[in-house]
């Protein structure tokens, strides 16, 4: 196990995951840990549970950004760490105690070792819903410090440790939430001629919302609807007055995802003259596409093949995962990457132990890579 100093503030940070808008822990332990690094050209700001820390450079011509996210999931931690969770029901499953861990290990390196261009280090709250970017980078505080690039990383359990993975062009989904509620007439279930049974009409509904993709979207393109939850009823001899859906929706194309919707609502109006019911739909959180700038993503990857030896570079496809981050690059070059992390278990789920040897592969790695871009604007 490695023996960077990081790797114990990612298990602290990984024994408080807190939800979206609600990480005060988090932002008092960052906090904390930030005022005691060198404050001789640091600036500090927060905004809601977020927090923004600007290093001035010594001759600054532009201002690099790097983003990390800070929230956890509502997932009970089935891990073996002996670090897990003290909050329960929250954990880590997605890696933002290690991109944070990382994102720390960064601001340390810069703060006693600063660039000629400015730095900013965004740590963003709620990526996992309701969605942190948008609202922070429309914010006064973004906007005081708003840099010309901005870069961000996330870990992959399905690569080796030392491997890291990208693409110009468009790495992530646009992503909604789905969220459908039915409403018919309960009863008895030896009734059922009297009642609008809304198990029924949810069950018709499920199946008609899967050919949508099947039928509606052009096979080139690619788009994906999973209902993961259905509540409906209250007994077994209960004929059930509401039910409820519950899903997600992806595309790599705003015309697929505004396609997609048009289709649901379109059967849901059928679901409810079929069943004689009433229906509302919310489509909840959603985001942006991940668009990586392409010009800069491609020199990134140049660079990493030829000046990155201990690092191995891979150029993947483009996935159905999404990231609020995508807000950011939809106004600021910059781009994301993958990085390996080699756990048998993927994001999201319970049982999730990232390798922590990523940590200094990650920290060396960026801080070599903002070194590099800091040269190239001094010799411009």
């Amino acid at each position: 196990m490695s023996e960077s100093p990081f790797v114990q503030i990612r298990r602290d940070l990984h024994k408080i995951p807190e939800p979206g808008f609600q990480e005060v822990k988090t932002q008092r332990y960052l906090l904390d840990y930030i005022a005691r690094l060198p404050q001789e050209r640091m600036e500090i700001k927060t905004w809601r549970t977020g927090i923004l820390v600007r290093l001035n450079g010594t001759n600054p011509k532009r201002t690099f950004a790097w983003r990390t996210d800070m929230d956890g999931l509502p997932i009970p931690e089935e891990t073996t760490y002996p670090f897990r969770s003290e909050h329960e029901g929250f954990m880590h499953a997605c890696g933002h105690d290690m991109h944070m861990a990382i994102a720390v290990g960064l601001l340390t390196h810069f703060a006693h070792h600063p660039l000629a261009d400015n730095l900013l280090f965004v740590f963003q709250p709620a990526e996992e819903g309701p969605g942190g970017a948008q609202p922070m980078l429309e914010s006064a505080e973004f906007a005081a410090w708003r840099p010309d690039f901005i870069f961000a990383l996330h870990i992959a359990p399905e690569y080796p440790v030392g491997h890291i993975a990208t693409k110009p062009g468009l790495l992530f989904a646009n992503t909604s939430e789905l969220f459908i509620d039915l409403v018919g007439k309960g009863g008895h279930a030896a009734f059922p001629h009297n009642a609008n049974d809304m198990v029924v009409a949810a069950s018709h509904l499920v199946t008609q919302l899967q050919s949508i993709v099947a039928r509606n979207i052009d096979p080139l393109d690619s788009a994906v609807i999973t209902v993961g939850k259905i509540e409906g009823g209250t007994k077994q001899n209960i004929i059930a007055e509401k039910a409820r859906l519950e899903g997600t929706i992806r595309t790599f194309s705003m015309e697929s995802m505004q396609r997609v919707k048009q289709r649901i609502e379109s059967m849901v109006k059928g679901v409810e003259a079929s069943f004689e019911c009433t229906a509302t739909i919310d489509y909840g959180c959603g985001y942006c596409q991940v668009f990586n700038e392409e010009s800069l993503t491609e020199a990134f990857i140049d660079w990493v093949e030829q000046d990155c030896p201990d690092v191995t570079m891979i150029c993947c496809k483009e996935a159905m995962t999404g990231e609020d981050f995508g807000y950011f690059l939809r106004d600021i070059p910059g781009f994301l990457f993958w990085l390996g992390v080699q756990t048998p278990y993927g994001l999201h789920h319970a049982k999730i132990e990232p390798n922590e040897e990523a940590i200094e592969v990650a920290i060396r790695l960026v801080s070599r890579y903002f070194t590099w871009l800091s040269a190239q604007s001094e010799a411009e």
